[in-house]
């Protein structure tokens, strides 16, 4: 079982950053790939991008690449979103999720899951 925490979300103007963390319980934490997702009002949850349990490789979706950048600490068993140049469509509820051996976009994949935080971009 893995309990997912998201933090650092807030509202920030076009063009700023912000970094999100989400802190994970339990001692698998590096077996597990950690993505992240975005839910915007109307909008079904959109993969964002991943990161890969053994070798820390990443992959985003097109909107996003470029300007979100996905790190892990396995010693703080925390995964970040650093999220820069940040336009006001990026305005979701983003989570982060895990997944057990799964590096992929799917998620069906990911077993876990955050409450999530809200951000918000203003014009």
């Amino acid at each position: 079982q893995v309990q997912l925490v998201e933090s650092g979300g807030g509202l920030v103007q076009a063009g700023g950053s912000l970094r999100l963390s989400c802190a994970a319980s339990g001692r698998t934490f590096s077996s597990y790939t950690m993505g992240w997702f975005r839910q915007a009002p109307g909008n079904e949850r959109e993969f964002i991008g991943a990161i890969n349990w053994s070798d820390d490789n990443t992959f985003y979706v097109d909107s996003v690449k470029g300007r979100f950048a996905i790190s892990r600490n396995n010693a703080k068993n925390t995964v970040y979103l650093q999220m820069n140049s940040l336009k006001p469509e990026d305005t979701a509820v983003y989570y982060c999720a895990a997944a057990w051996r799964y590096f992929g976009a799917g998620s069906g994949g990911y077993a876990y899951w955050g409450q999530g935080t809200q951000v918000t971009v203003s014009s």
